[in-house]
């Protein structure tokens, strides 16, 4: 249940608790009530989200469990006596206490786990390349040299210090979250892949710090065998290390500052992928974490394949997981020292709960499976720059047929060249499962009411909004997901559930009450901190229409074609202000479906990683994005009138010729007539706002890489690949204050996403120099001329 109703007799144990509002009515909250019918929801058949992909993973998928209805919701930090053994009014004050200890928890000792990483081959082998272990030497030399990593080695999960730290845990989210609510759908089948002896990995996106800490709690209240959690965290003070090892927690080095540096290291490499086949062996569940803009945590997951893949592992149940928050805590920290960490509780006691958390649970799924079904394909991944150059530079109408190949999410740090080739299809491989990872996380995590209400005021709204038009909308979009098959994680009548959002977003908002006593006038705020903040939490709305963004750019491409070509067209507006349309547009400009879905197509290889299905094609994605404009009304198809049937005799040879209407590239070559499918842009008002709300959703990332090849004309390169991300950071947040907008385009995650685009593409050539890697400009793109072709071919995709 999403809304509110009257005697809908759900038990508060299966549905999301309602947004609490102890206020009076507001003018503008009446006005909503009389004007807006809020459609009923579908009770307890929510969206069904966290399936198996049934085209990698198809056994998996039907081993799920026959149970059809929705098992509902938890709050983890709504605990009471009944979840305890005991009653009385002192139980009622100890409860959190006692539920804690009664809580089943999984011990995991050390034995002789030490003795087994070091008596790895693969340990072995890495001392001896290094030249750390000469012949004869014995086993106490060996563990002085592995002295930095031994107590990553001895990380455990001890019961009794497990229990301290999840009742403080409780104690610490009930001051920052209102809620904690967990998706029961898949725990069954979670339960059930623990009986078969399955060792569970738990895949989560990284957003701040506390994301590893809020899976392990939610596993541990389900009795669920609690996770060693890699957290890349630079811990200086020893006592929380020691603290920390104790709950399962794998730090990093001391040594190493940072993810990156520490992987540079071979010997802690092969220590690492033998300690996580002991810790499988055992048995033991992982919880890792990705990145998909910082390319971060994908070699724990290229461990555990090759793993599977050597037969030191039978197998192992990945679980994507979905970590949804309305208000984020600014937790996101590299480096922790038990002073930074006191001081960060402290400050807890005097904060005032804001926002909810809602965590999902995906289905588990085969590791092997999708490895060695072949049915997760990588033979058509190409280099960026063949997929694009021909275009970008030689202006071809038609593009080379494959998949972006994004070898970076998994850099080849330590192989010898002459195994680089052999272990290429490998790599690439590797980077496939993380990639459909990534998607899988991003697909089942729930679009929050803040979500919603800030991918509005960025890509609808961005002049301002009154808040019964902001009603309106959040209605039409809210309808819009759950068509889709998303969820969402609120309930309540829509004037909370806005009120609710904007109360949360206020600081990054400017809402003016107007003197007429009309509705409130709501702007966001024009900074980089509050631009930045909304569109964190509108990326979940971007993933969800996707399809339709990139279909809506496409098209917006093309009209810009037609524009510039001057060629006969019509197009008549009844009064446009800015990005605001008044009355009916008319486009009298007719698209084919070749053309169209060509430029969607191009597009795709533009696109960030985990953004789009692993598992298909671009062609595939290209076409389904502008059938999803067809859908949505966007587009009207239509045929142009001929005096040949489609079905005819061929004259010459009098045999039968049959048109593929399902595949845009005929594969008829002697065929020559043109594609009979074409579209044109709907009329009514509300279709062309739609078409540029949805322009707008991509407008971030593609500006981006159009300032940051402007910025090459300014910068003395090469530079240091730190040095050269970190200038182009600054010229992003230079550009976007000069402009006073697009403050979304100048992130740090999108600095990065643009630079890797451009080394794909080839305009930036890495060459590595004492140990070091540099960034300078290609010699195809030295030329002024080139650079501008590449400009104008990102921007005929900005909406303007």
């Amino acid at each position: 249940m999403m809304l509110n109703e009257k005697g809908d007799r759900i038990n508060n144990n299966t549905s999301l608790p309602p947004i609490q509002q102890n206020r009076p009515a507001l003018s503008w909250e009446l006005k909503i009530k009389k004007r807006v019918t809020v459609p009923s929801c579908l009770g307890m058949f929510r969206p069904v989200m966290g399936q198996c992909c049934h085209q990698c993973t198809p056994d998996s998928l039907n081993k799920k469990l026959g149970q059809n209805s929705f098992l509902g919701f938890r709050n983890l930090l709504s605990i009471n006596e009944t979840q305890t053994r005991y009653r009385g009014w002192l139980v009622r004050r100890v409860c959190c206490i006692l539920y804690v200890s009664g809580c089943k928890v999984y011990g995991s000792p050390v034995t002789d786990r030490l003795e087994r990483v070091c008596q790895s081959n693969r340990v072995r082998e890495a001392l001896t390349a290094a030249h750390k272990a000469p012949e004869g030497e014995d086993s106490q030399g060996q563990l002085s040299l592995l002295s930095p990593l031994l107590s990553l080695i001895n990380t455990c999960i001890s019961p009794g210090l497990i229990r301290f730290m999840s009742w403080v845990m409780l104690k610490m989210f009930a001051s920052v979250f209102g809620s904690i609510q967990v998706n029961k759908n898949h725990l069954p089948a979670l339960h059930k892949a623990t009986l078969e002896g399955s060792p569970l990995v738990y895949v989560y996106l990284r957003q701040s710090a506390v994301d590893s800490a809020l899976i392990s709690l939610a596993l541990l209240c389900h009795s669920l065998r609690t996770p060693y959690t890699v957290c890349p965290l630079h811990v200086k003070s020893s006592f929380l290390r020691s603290v920390l090892e104790k709950v399962g927690v794998i730090l990093l080095p001391p040594n190493a500052a940072t993810e990156l540096e520490a992987e540079m290291d071979p010997l802690y490499s092969a220590v690492m992928t033998s300690l996580v086949c002991e810790l499988l062996r055992e048995g033991q569940a992982l919880s890792v974490g990705v990145s998909a803009a910082f390319g971060h945590g994908g070699q724990w997951l290229a461990r555990i394949r090759q793993l599977i893949k050597e037969g030191s592992v039978p197998d192992v149940s990945l679980v994507p997981v979905g970590i949804s928050y309305d208000c984020a805590a600014d937790t996101n920290v590299k480096e922790a020292g038990l002073q930074s960490v006191l001081q960060w509780l402290l400050l807890l006691l005097w904060k005032k709960p804001a926002g909810s958390v809602m965590i999902h649970l995906s289905q588990p799924f085969s590791l092997k499976e999708m490895c060695e079904s072949g049915r997760c394909r990588v033979d058509e991944w190409l280099p960026l720059q063949d997929l694009l150059l021909p275009v970008v530079l030689n202006n071809r109408a038609d593009s080379v047929f494959g998949k972006r190949r994004m070898s970076w999410l998994l850099p080849a740090l330590h192989s010898a060249p002459e195994l680089e080739e052999k272990r290429h299809s490998d790599r690439d491989l590797s980077v496939a499962i993380v990639l459909h990872l990534i998607f899988s996380v991003a697909s089942c995590t729930a679009v929050m009411s803040t979500s919603l209400v800030s991918s509005l005021l960025l890509y609808k709204h961005s002049k301002g909004v009154s808040t019964s038009v902001l009603c309106c909308d959040v209605a039409w979009l809210l309808e819009e997901l759950l068509f889709r098959n998303r969820d969402v994680g609120f309930r309540g009548t829509l004037p909370e559930i806005v009120h609710y959002s904007l109360s949360l977003l206020a600081p990054h908002l400017i809402i003016a009450a107007l003197p007429t006593g009309k509705d409130p006038l709501i702007v966001p705020r024009p900074s980089a901190a509050s631009v930045l903040h909304l569109s964190a939490l509108a990326q979940k709305v971007t993933h969800t229409f996707i399809l339709e963004a990139v279909g809506a750019c496409a098209v917006s491409a093309m009209l810009c074609e037609v524009v510039f070509s001057g060629v006969s067209s019509r197009v008549r507006s009844d009064g446009v202000e800015g990005e605001e349309v008044k009355g009916d547009m008319e486009f009298d400009v007719v698209l084919g479906q070749s053309e169209l879905t060509e430029k969607a197509l191009q597009l795709c290889h533009l696109l960030p990683p985990g953004i789009m299905p692993p598992c298909q094609s671009a062609q595939s994605f290209a076409l389904d994005a502008v059938d999803s404009l067809v859908r949505c009304g966007i587009l009207i198809m239509e045929e142009i009138p001929r005096d040949v049937h489609i079905c005819d005799f061929w004259k010459r040879e009098g045999t039968l010729n049959w048109t593929a209407t399902d595949d845009p590239y005929h594969s008829d070559s002697d065929c020559e007539d043109q594609d009979l499918r074409s579209y044109k842009i709907s009329q009514p008002k509300q279709f062309p706002e739609m078409l540029f709300f949805l322009c707008r959703m991509l407008a971030g990332h593609l500006r981006a890489l159009c300032w940051t090849t402007n910025a090459l004309d300014v910068m003395d390169l090469p530079l240091l690949e730190a040095e050269f991300l970190s200038q182009i950071h600054s010229h992003l947040c230079e550009t976007a204050n000069q402009k006073k907008q697009h403050y979304e385009s100048c992130s740090e995650e999108a600095a990065h996403t643009a630079v890797r685009t451009l080394i794909d593409l080839g305009v930036l050539l890495q060459t590595r120099q004492t140990g070091a890697i540099f960034l300078g400009v290609s010699p195809l793109f030295q030329l002024s001329e080139n650079r501008e072709k590449l400009q104008r071919f990102i921007s005929q995709y900005l909406y303007n």
